[in-house]
């Protein structure tokens, strides 16, 4: 049994580069979408990795503010804050602390930045001016 080999005739080429122009232009319309899908991923993870770390370092701070043992207190809260916020890249962070009174003996540490700041898009998903934060508070020692 022979095995003929047939060439792809001239017909044949001039339809698949149709395809191929039509896969191309529909390429082309849907390219816009998926990055614009692909930056915001990209944003939303990273605005979420510096939430977490905003909470984390105001927890750091927090946890060295409340002990009684500490001789500057207020100063290693800000030097702890400092040390955990370091690797993000972030320096344009607000350290504000409530200091603990007999009356109310809770130590609150909140930790912001302004969210134009941590963007990595600019502002081009229609953000408006606002501030991530984050907020602990515990009880302070013999108090």
């Amino acid at each position: 049994m022979k095995r003929r080999f047939v060439l792809p005739s001239i017909l044949g080429r001039k339809k698949n580069g149709k395809r191929r122009a039509a896969a191309i232009v529909e390429f082309a319309v849907v390219l816009p979408l998926l990055l614009t899908i692909l930056f915001g991923i990209i944003e939303y993870g990273w605005v979420f990795m510096v939430r977490q770390t905003l909470q984390t370092a105001a927890r750091e701070g927090c946890r060295l503010a409340v002990l009684q043992t500490s001789v500057a207190p207020y100063t290693n809260v800000l030097t702890r804050v400092s040390n955990v916020m370091g690797p993000t890249g972030l320096s344009t962070y607000t350290v504000s602390m409530t200091h603990a009174t007999v009356a109310d003996p809770v130590e609150v540490v909140e930790i912001s930045v302004p969210y134009n700041d941590v963007s990595l898009m600019g502002g081009f998903f229609g953000t408006r001016d606002y501030d991530l934060a984050g907020t602990c508070s515990m009880r302070k020692e013999g108090m």
